[in-house]
Parts: C-alpha cells; structure tokens; sequence
C-alpha cells in the first residue's frame, strides 16, 4: 500500500512565513523549552512537577510543529503570482463576490491549506467556498452547500493577489 505524497502549494509569502516560523521554533523555541525542562529538573522530583509537565508538553508540541513544517516545505510547490491568471479562478486569485442571499460585497483570496488565514479572507483551495471557486470566471453564479445551508455567490472580478 503507498501513500501518495500531496504537493503543499504555497504563495511565495506563505513559504516564507512557513521558513521564518521553522528557524524561529528550531533556534527559539527549542531553547526555552529545553531551559524550562532543565530548571524543573533542578528543582528535584519531576514525578509531581506541573512545570516540568507543561514544559515537556510544550516541546512534544514543538518538535510535531517542526516535523509538519519540514515536511510542507519538502513538498511545497510554489505558485508565481505570474502563472496566476484572471479568467478563472485559482489558487493565488483574488476574488470578489457578491452574495446574492445578503447582498453584500464579499473579496476572497484563494490560497493552500498551509496558508489559510480566514480572518484577512485568505480561505483554502480545499475549503467549501475554495474548492467551489476553483475554475469559475466572472459572471458565474456559484451555489455552496455549507452546514448552515446554501450559499449563493456571483463572481464580480478576478484578479491577482499580491503573492
């Protein structure tokens, strides 16, 4: 049985958060931890010791958040803002709708997983209203059916997001 490796698409300024994030848990965080872990030992019994659990909590935490970076990074492929297009839309587009249930204004950024960030409108490829974007162009009325019910977009423009 093999598992199949996914590519991890990133914009060039989610890799480079995803970098800055790796080298400040390895030459940072791993430090402070290993400090916290050594000061609780020198206070004597750990088999009680909070402090001593929560710091080595803290760094299983770390070294998981490390491995998963690592491994996002091996398999990231990189999207140039020049390969995204405005026709359709895509991972690196910027879109902006209009939902025809509130009538609102709506501006998403289509991005990775790795990359989401739902509070300044940067939603995953792999999320309902993402993944329902992917291949519409202007004009394109799109229905997403959410837990809540079904939403109902037009797409107004398409354009590229500062990548």
């Amino acid at each position: 049985m093999s598992v199949e490796k996914k590519d991890m698409i990133l914009t060039v300024a989610g890799l480079r958060k995803l970098e800055r994030e790796l080298e400040y848990l390895k030459m940072v965080k791993r430090r402070e931890v290993a400090e916290r872990i050594k000061q609780a030992i020198e206070f004597g019994d750990i088999t009680d010791s909070s402090e001593y659990e929560d710091a080595k909590n803290e760094q299983a935490f770390i070294e998981g958040r490390i491995i998963t970076l690592e491994k996002a990074l091996r398999n990231a492929k990189v999207i140039d803002a020049e390969d995204v297009g405005t026709e359709e839309v895509g991972i690196g587009s910027t879109v902006r709708l209009k939902d025809l249930n509130g009538g609102e204004e709506l501006q998403y950024t289509i991005v990775g997983s790795m990359e989401s960030d739902p509070r300044s409108n940067k939603i995953s490829d792999e999320s309902p209203v993402g993944r329902a974007m992917l291949g519409q162009r202007v004009g394109n009325i799109v229905e997403i059916q959410v837990p809540a019910g079904t939403l109902k977009y037009q797409i107004i423009d398409i354009t590229r997001s500062e990548l």
